[in-house]
């Protein structure tokens, strides 16, 4: 049987129908449920959590960091709850997932944010004394993405969701391209569901101001979470796209945020495999959304990106891409960057 949630709802006022959810005996049977929040919206999320779950245990999660989430998940232990539920953006939720994992009892996840494919992913990113880090955990029990709350994040991190879930096509090319030249093993239904969720999103012609743009974005999200379940890895939303992106993070901390990292390396990706439909395809739908497409657009000179691009393979030792398998020098790397810069420049 495919792993599945219980249940995957996007709508307005979901945290408030929590009730409802944990009263399934499949998630908790003695109702000692725990709820933990992010720092950003903690009041706000505590005060509708108030009236719909009356005397739940609300933790604070301050931040995304490893410490973190190992103190949430020594409550949970503490606590003997049955169960968690994790509240908020990206952080909040990766930090929730790897606590109930160490305090092994389901998770509930409730985004109120899109900002990348974290929401039902079996990977937890969080940030340690080194940089940043990912960790396996089991996928959530069941999820709920609250509208009401999304129309609130910041539109630049919702927006970057869409860069995450459209760097699918270039991961998918990657899978193939490790399959066919070292015979890799590839799972056709991870990489199904991880197309759809790009194809779903990549030629509409709305955006994040309406209901039914953030409810696509949502599905898509969650179903790219969904195949790296099936996959058992990350390979068919990650690929050269996000070996970029992890060296820039390394690099150049705090230049952008995930989604709009991996929207870039999906595009130079395609440039390199001289792709040119779905060069252009992956640019429009960038621009369309007003999200960067060159390095210059948040900040990175061509050095810079030259170099994070040489760098990017060694940030998933194993895995093959188009980086590794063109194995460009650092002088071939900058003229590609160039000539990208002038391909796809305004």
């Amino acid at each position: 049987m495919l792993p599945a949630p219980l249940t995957m709802e996007v709508r307005r006022g979901a945290i408030a129908e929590l009730g409802s959810l944990l009263a399934d005996s499949r998630v908790a049977t003695s109702g000692r449920v725990a709820v933990a929040v992010g720092a950003g919206q903690g009041d706000r999320i505590s005060a509708v959590i108030a009236s719909t779950l009356g005397e739940a245990q609300v933790f604070r999660v301050p931040d995304g960091s490893v410490d973190a989430a190992v103190a949430l998940g020594a409550d949970l232990r503490k606590g003997a709850y049955e169960a968690v539920v994790g509240i908020g953006g990206g952080k909040t939720i990766d930090a929730t997932k790897y606590a109930a994992s160490l305090a092994g009892i389901p998770m509930v996840a409730v985004a109120t944010n899109l900002s990348h494919d974290g929401i039902c992913s079996p990977v937890a990113s969080l940030t340690h004394e080194s940089g940043k880090g990912t960790f396996g955990v089991p996928m959530p029990l069941a999820i709920m993405v609250d509208l009401d709350f999304v129309h609130d994040a910041p539109p630049a991190l919702v927006r970057a969701g869409i860069g995450d879930v459209v760097s699918n096509l270039s991961a998918i090319e990657d899978w193939q391209l490790g399959n066919a030249e070292r015979g890799e093993p590839i799972d056709g239904l991870a990489c199904s569901m991880a197309r759809t969720a790009a194809e779903a999103l990549i030629g509409r012609g709305d955006s994040i101001e309406s209901d039914a743009f953030l409810t696509v974005l949502a599905e898509a999200l969650i179903l790219s979470g969904m195949s790296m379940v099936i996959a058992g890895s990350s390979r068919p939303s990650s690929g050269g796209d996000h070996e970029i992106l992890h060296a820039v993070d390394q690099l150049y901390p705090g230049t952008s945020n995930h989604g709009e990292l991996a929207g870039i390396g999906a595009a130079f990706c395609f440039f390199l495999r001289r792709d040119t439909a779905r060069l252009t395809q992956v640019v429009d739908c960038l621009r369309g959304h007003g999200l960067p497409v060159t390095p210059g657009d948040v900040g990175l000179s061509t050095e810079q990106f030259t170099a994070a691009v040489e760098l990017a393979p060694s940030t998933r030792p194993g895995r093959y891409t188009i980086l590794e398998h063109l194995r460009l020098s650092e002088p071939e790397i900058r003229d590609r960057v160039e000539d990208y810069v002038r391909a796809v420049g305004r």
